[in-house]
């Protein structure tokens, strides 16, 4: 049996298969390959429509049809359709199921496993959310891929042995997410993700329909369900319009009036100039993360429908200096991404030489107290792997007791990037026993080791006396069995060794103090600084920092000893 790729979307959803001669999308039933994220009631208000035949009905009966409906994964959020109210996990299980279908019709066999992606800056409950729907369809989450990352990989396996540094922007209907990669020799290593889980082309549609609404004198909250998904569509169909001119007109009836509506490119900017804006936080964050410059991105890649937007190619060729790349058809991108990932989940031979990296969507720590004066300032947020770390990764921290007499310390484990540990997502805690004595005696160790598959676990080591309480928090991991949860920690047991305990470390460190022996006056302070270089790389537990640091420093301890030779 082979494992399917999904591009659960806002808008629209896909799904494709990775076969000999590479990835393809599979068509539904009426022979489309993208299927609306839309569902709704017939008119008996009981047989459920899914897809196209739902969305039909969007304009005419609104309160039966529901759409959008991924903008509200992961909470509690409930819609009614007739008797009953369904969350968008409800929703979703729906559109999947229908997938899930279309794929076993077209593939004639029985289709359990799946690759499904997810905005890269989707948090652990979102994220949930979605493993929750692919559950209740009846598909096995082999893994939860971000989109741009899927993205670059189906444009990604086109120049494999090509070396570059890209850019994915990713704007589907309701999410804009941004990825910056790096290809080299069949590797492709994710630097730095970030995104908006609440910014898409349909913010563009309702922009410019409430714009007309506020043209002909009308309060937008004043209109009628129907009259609301009227504008919109009209609007959507005036966007989709510019792309092709530069003018486009429309008329509908709206409060009993026959009213025309025509927008230009210049206006569609001005309406709009706001959420431009706002897609460029999430690209300085980026380049911020991945410490570069616009000027070091070799190739800018579009994906996602409302990229077809002029502005947005405009914008991106504006913040990078280059003409953005549509390889491949933007709405298919994210679906075949995914099945390539579905390839290298079922081991596919014709991605043997394809290793893929990625990096933590979001910052994970556990919230501290420190003393200000004589008052403890509980509830700071502690970040332990930051956001953006290559994966896999293991980072530790030091922390120690807050009060006199302190027999034990909770350990609340969060995600997020806010500086107050409530504002975060709560992931799990474990209670660590301490002996008792004055505040700040007692230390412990706070170790992460968190892999691409969701897995995080925590070691809280006792320094005094040397025990270790340990948890694994999988709530942000695959549906995985018992036995391959097992495996997966068994190679984390590799990332927790201390990098002072690295083999090749020791022998560098060694060799210094071997050479400080041998030399005198400024060459000795050279070499001191140079250690405390190094020292200071460890500090920072990244396999990649302390990696390059060791070969540059190697190289100068070689010089260093040529010149002592000479002398």
């Amino acid at each position: 049996m082979v494992s399917v790729g999904i591009d659960l979307g806002t808008t629209n959803s896909l799904v494709a298969v990775y076969e000999a001669e590479g990835p393809r999308i599979i068509k539904n039933a009426i022979g489309e390959m993208l299927t609306p994220s839309v569902v709704g009631l017939a008119d008996d208000m009981k047989t459920v429509l899914i897809g196209r035949a739902a969305q039909q009905r969007l304009v005419r009966h609104p309160e039966q049809t529901k759409a959008l409906f991924k903008r509200m994964m992961g909470t509690n959020t409930e819609v009614k359709l007739g008797r009953k109210r369904y969350t968008a996990v409800d929703l979703s299980a729906m559109v999947l199921s229908n997938l899930k279908a279309d794929a076993e019709a077209d593939l004639g066999h029985t289709v359990t496993d799946a690759v499904i992606s997810v905005p890269a800056y989707f948090n652990a409950v979102q994220r949930q959310a979605t493993k929750d729907a692919a559950e209740i369809a009846g598909l096995n989450v082999r893994r939860l891929i971000n989109e741009p990352t899927a993205a670059a990989l189906a444009n990604g396996i086109l120049d494999r042995d090509g070396e570059s540094t890209f850019v994915v922007l990713d704007l589907g209907g309701g999410t804009f997410d941004v990825s910056i990669l790096e290809m080299f020799d069949g590797v492709m290593e994710v630097r730095a993700s970030s995104g908006d889980a609440f910014l898409g082309g349909e913010d563009f549609t309702e922009a410019l329909a409430r714009h007309f609404c506020e043209e002909k004198g009308l309060l937008w909250k004043n209109l009628r369900a129907n009259e609301k998904e009227m504008l919109l569509s009209t609007a959507e169909q005036l966007k989709r319009a510019l792309e092709r001119s530069e003018e486009a007109t429309a008329q509908i009836e709206l409060s009993g009036q026959t009213n025309s509506f025509t927008v230009t490119g210049d206006l569609f900017d001005q309406v709009t100039a706001h959420l431009l804006t706002r897609l460029n936080r999430p690209i300085e964050k980026s380049l911020y993360d991945a410490d570069i410059s616009p000027g070091d991105v070799d190739r800018v890649i579009l994906v996602g429908g409302a990229t077809r937007m002029s502005c947005i190619r405009s914008l991106a060729a504006k913040v990078f200096k280059k003409l953005p790349e549509r390889t491949i058809d933007p709405d298919h991108a994210i679906a075949l991404g995914a099945a390539v990932q579905a390839g290298l989940a079922d081991k596919h031979e014709d991605l043997n030489d394809i290793v893929m990296t990625d990096v933590a969507p979001f910052s994970m720590g556990i919230e501290s107290n420190h003393w200000e004066g004589k008052t403890v300032v509980a509830g700071a947020f502690a970040p332990i792997i930051e956001r953006n770390t290559i994966l896999p990764a293991s980072r530790r921290q030091f922390f120690s007791t807050a009060m006199d007499q302190q027999t034990k310390i909770e350990v609340r484990v969060f995600q997020g990037e806010s500086a107050i540990a409530q504002d975060n997502v709560p992931l799990g805690m474990l209670m660590v026993p301490v002996p008792p004595g004055p505040k700040g005696k007692e230390a412990i160790e706070v170790r992460f080791t968190y892999d691409v598959s969701g897995l995080l676990a925590v070691d809280v080591k006792v320094l005094s006396i040397g025990k270790t309480v340990s948890t694994v928090i999988d709530n942000l991991a695959e549906a995985m069995s018992d036995s391959e949860k097992a495996k997966r920690l068994k190679a984390m047991e590799a990332l927790k060794v201390n990098a002072r305990d690295d083999a090749a470390n020791i022998a560098l460190i060694e060799g210094i103090k071997h050479l400080h022996e041998m030399l005198l006056g400024e060459d000795r302070q050279a070499l001191m600084s140079i250690l405390a270089r190094f020292e200071t790389a460890l500090e920072t537990q990244d396999p990649s920092v302390i990696e390059r640091e060791r070969k540059e420093i190697s190289d100068l301890i070689v010089q260093i000893e040529a010149r002592f030779v000479q002398h």
